[in-house]
């Protein structure tokens, strides 16, 4: 090797790059579980509009309003973008 070789390297020994290398290994498997945690996160079902007693659950009616309410400004804007001229 180079001086200059050596001098770039930050290591100067096995053990540090062994630790450098456990260190990374522990950031890499926290930064996986988070995404794996967000990932479940994303594609859980829906809360149900029905509770199993009969009740109506609020979060399964507000999801599913917001739904239609944009599936309607949806389809008007399409309509008012591409109806026929007379």
């Amino acid at each position: 090797m180079t001086e200059d070789m050596q001098n770039l390297s930050p290591y100067k020994t096995l053990e540090s790059i062994q630790d450098r290398k456990l260190q990374l290994r522990k950031e890499i498997r926290r930064d996986n579980d988070q995404i794996n945690k967000l990932s479940k996160q994303l594609f859980t079902k829906p809360a149900p509009l029905m509770t199993k007693r009969g009740k109506l659950n609020v979060n399964g009616l507000m999801a599913t309003g917001a739904g239609v309410f944009d599936s309607i400004l949806l389809i008007w804007k399409l309509y008012k973008k591409f109806k026929l001229k007379r």
